[in-house]
């Protein structure tokens, strides 16, 4: 065996722990993109759910408030000539929708589903964010992968070099996922 060959077996060697570790770190990155968008959904739906819950407030509350304003319009020009009964429905009306525009015992008042459905759609917005560094992050794994594939088969150390710039840049990705999904942009 000649010198310049054991050099290309210990080479293709570390070539090959070099493949095995970028192969694992983009299981881990897909494993973590595809979570990140299952949460994405799950909280884009939760979010679309507590809206639609709110605009069902938004209308009742109407409702009741029309049908209070309309009773109380009845008896504008004589306030005093309106039937006990009539006035204590009215109040009743005007509780209901105070009730409907804040609950904080339920936590069902357009107030609180407000919040709640913001509070869903940063969630959101932050796992869509993961899992956009995450599709980066394999994407710079699977070109790493297939440079050093290449670099194997050529005997080009550049290609080495490239594929584990690659790799770097991947688990930056990766880390930005797990991390601060939201700190940059692309």
């Amino acid at each position: 065996m000649s010198g310049g060959h054991g050099h290309v077996e210990g080479s293709n060697k570390k070539i090959a722990l070099l493949v095995a570790v970028l192969a694992a770190l983009l299981a881990i990155s897909e494993m973590g993109g595809k979570s990140s968008q299952t949460n994405a959904l799950s909280s884009h739906i939760d979010a679309s759910n507590t809206w639609t819950f709110f605009q069902a407030k938004t209308i009742r509350q109407t409702v009741v408030r029309t049908a209070a304003e309309d009773l109380e319009a009845t008896y504008k020009d004589n306030p005093q000539g309106m039937p006990p009964a009539v006035k204590a429905q009215v109040d009743r009306w005007k509780q209901t929708a105070q009730r409907y525009e804040s609950e904080p015992e339920t936590n069902e008042g357009r107030r609180e589903l407000s919040a709640k459905a913001k509070a869903k759609e940063q969630q959101r917005e932050k796992s869509l964010s993961a899992y956009h560094m995450f599709e980066y992050a394999s994407a710079a794994y699977q070109l790493a992968i297939v440079l050093a594939g290449a670099a194997a088969l050529t005997s080009v150390i550049w290609l080495t070099f490239l594929s584990a710039g690659l790799g770097a840049v991947g688990l930056a990705f990766t880390g930005l996922a797990f991390l601060a999904p939201t700190l940059i942009h692309l």
